[in-house]
């Protein structure tokens, strides 16, 4: 059982409390007088020196008001980038609505419009390459054209167009860039096959990029092989 403190005990124990208020009390003084002289002195300050609170939130109100307005102009050219997508595709005249044949024509336009010397050589017997062309760097191209009827929905590009190309751009057309270009979509297949051998894809979304947006095809696709010495005469 626990002893009761005895009524000397408990008086001990009460002026040591007391004292540890009593000592409490100065600090707590001391600390509420720095506090208002504080608060006094940075309010004279900003009564003398008013002028910079107000140039403050002027640069933050200029700031705030920059950055509304870089994101109006960033959210304004990614509809009009979009819109310029789809009109490249699907609008009127766009790339959808082409025949076969005027595709091919299509995509040897872009390659003039990007500075090459461009030509249509698809036919019957064309050994995988519908456009050859010789860009501004010295590079040829050999392009063959996929195009779908039924780009979004229907079948992907095989892997077999690939193994056409890979095996006649060398060797038959001195090429030194191997390109297959749809506007629908390539296989699983097609695009690892084409990523370790080198045959560069040109999909729905990257041909509506080069289409509309005046990038030539060699900024518009990765790992494109150096250019070779010499420019075109």
């Amino acid at each position: 059982m626990a002893r009761r403190r005895g009524p000397a005990a408990r008086r001990r124990g009460g002026r040591r409390g007391a004292r540890r208020d009593e000592g409490t009390w100065p600090a707590v003084v001391l600390v509420g007088a720095v506090a208002v002289s504080a608060v006094t002195a940075a309010v004279r300050w900003l009564a003398t020196h008013w002028w910079v609170p107000v140039a403050l939130l002027a640069v933050a109100g200029a700031v705030a008001a920059a950055v509304g307005r870089a994101r109006v102009v960033a959210a304004r050219e990614r509809r009009r980038r979009l819109a310029g997508l789809r009109m490249a595709l699907s609008g009127p005249g766009g790339i959808d609505h082409m025949s076969p044949d005027g595709f091919e024509y299509a995509v040897r336009d872009l390659l003039a419009r990007d500075g090459c010397r461009a030509e249509k050589v698809g036919r019957s017997n064309d050994q995988g390459v519908d456009v050859l062309a010789d860009d501004p760097m010295g590079r040829r191209w050999a392009v063959q054209c996929k195009h779908k009827q039924d780009p979004v929905g229907g079948k992907p590009v095989g892997v077999g167009v690939l193994y056409a190309l890979a095996g006649t751009f060398q060797r038959v057309h001195a090429a030194q860039v191997a390109v297959v270009v749809t506007n629908g979509r390539f296989s699983r297949d097609s695009v690892r096959w084409g990523a370790e051998q080198g045959v560069l894809l040109v999909d729905r979304a990257a041909l509506a990029r080069w289409a509309s947006e005046g990038r030539p095809l060699w900024d518009v696709l990765p790992r494109v092989p150096a250019p070779r010495n010499g420019q075109l005469s």
